[in-house]
């Protein structure tokens, strides 16, 4: 699995799902072949789609994987503007 790959399928799972995914179901769902995140890869989707791991509550140790408000609907406003451009 390439990069963009990955990142794209996580990017899409997580913008179906706002309040989050943790690895283990992220890896499930997308049928992901990593026993663990690529750290490498993980700092790369916090800068490139505003990946963000945070503490899940009722005291689980799993970290949820979320995106940043803003990199949610970038993509779109960024069409917007190209559109309204032309």
């Amino acid at each position: 699995m390439r990069y963009t790959d990955f990142r794209d399928s996580i990017r899409g799972e997580l913008r179906r799902h706002a309040a989050g995914r943790t690895w283990a179901r992220l890896r499930r769902r997308l049928d992901l072949p990593y026993d663990r995140p690529c750290p490498a890869w993980t700092q790369q989707l916090e800068r490139e789609i505003g990946l963000r791991r945070v503490k899940g509550g009722n005291g689980s140790r799993a970290l949820v994987w979320k995106l940043a408000a803003s990199s949610s609907s970038s993509s779109s406003s960024r069409k917007r503007q190209t559109a309204g451009a032309s």
